[in-house]
């Protein structure tokens, strides 16, 4: 995989996404494709052996909480979808359902936090923004068999995620100050050997000199043009969909993180034959597939993705999910 200059590859998204943003799935997914399917970002529950959580909010019951932490309490985890938090809570799954709405927990209370259900299990909130690898590897490998193109495909990756790029920030810098010749007191300052973007720092009283701090990507890369979409600019790859089959992905793509369980999925994902886009919104706790009413099939049966079609059109935004109001 190599990064890419001709950030015009991706112009045709722009094209089609909505742009100002609607509310619709259409402010980050691209229109016009027939069919569509939402994936489910995976997420785990957890709870003790042989004992109850202590009550919520912690900070109520901070006492019972520091006593459960010191007693050493074994805690169990599994994996959980989202159509099993769903039978646990006794609500509907479906393509606009909305997590905090499926573990019934609004999250404008003051006691929001992590859902319990009646046999103890507590259920963590899926990622947003990433697709953890082995999905988007199980994801990568239906893909292949759904486009001419396999092994000519484009990567974006959000510019935003923290240390991927370099930035421009501010580092201490020398400061002299010109003596009066009269009273010896501190009259100006003198900018010395700054750059015109110097800043002076009143509250520390230092100068403070705007210097370039390298990210994971190599300068020329952070320096280079972005793929600009509503309200999101990106990294642009170009490699196979080979290169994210399997779960390695992770600790192999230019923009691996030292640690490949932190590593961030794709932001988009799609062949030079256009006729697919993967969208990982970096606010979402799902991923959306447009392509082919086949792939979407494809995407929806596939064993290890959790994923419903989606009409054209949906909202998902958090207050979306009607059905479980």
């Amino acid at each position: 995989m190599e990064w890419t200059a001709d950030a015009s590859k991706g112009a045709w998204l722009r094209e089609r996404i909505d742009d100002p943003w609607r509310g619709t799935m259409h402010d980050f997914v691209p229109r016009g494709f027939p069919a569509y399917a939402r994936v489910f970002h995976p997420t785990v529950r957890d709870r003790p052996v042989g004992r109850a959580w202590p009550p919520e909010p912690v900070d109520t019951h901070r006492a019972e909480w520091v006593q459960f932490s010191r007693a050493g309490v074994q805690i169990e985890t599994e994996p959980v979808t989202w159509a099993e938090a769903s039978v646990a809570f006794g609500t509907t799954m479906h393509a606009g359902a909305q997590w905090h709405r499926l573990v019934r927990n609004d999250p404008l209370s003051e006691r929001s936090g992590q859902s319990t259900d009646a046999a103890g299990w507590r259920y963590w909130p899926p990622e947003e923004g990433r697709l953890d690898a082995a999905a988007l590897a199980g994801l990568a490998g239906v893909l292949a068999s759904h486009t001419t193109t396999p092994d000519d495909v484009y990567i974006a990756v959000w510019e935003g995620w923290g240390g991927i790029v370099g930035f421009t920030g501010e580092s201490p810098a020398r400061a002299v100050f010109a003596m009066s010749s009269s009273d010896e007191q501190p009259q100006d300052i003198e900018w010395v050997s700054l750059r015109a973007a110097a800043e002076f720092d009143v509250l520390n009283g230092v100068v403070r000199e705007r210097t370039w701090h390298r990210g994971v990507l190599p300068d020329e890369i952070s320096r280079g043009p972005r793929l600009s979409l509503p309200n999101r600019d990106h990294v642009l790859f170009h490699g196979a969909l080979s290169e994210l089959a399997t779960p390695e992905w992770a600790a192999t793509v230019p923009w691996a993180e030292d640690q490949p369980r932190w590593t961030h999925s794709p932001s988009w994902i799609w062949p030079a034959d256009h006729t697919f886009a993967v969208a990982i919104e970096i606010d979402s706790d799902s991923t959306i597939v447009a392509g082919s009413p086949e792939l979407i099939r494809a995407v929806c049966t596939h064993p290890s993705l959790e994923a419903l079609p989606l009409r054209e059109g949906s909202s998902l935004t958090w207050d979306s999910d009607d059905l479980n109001r």
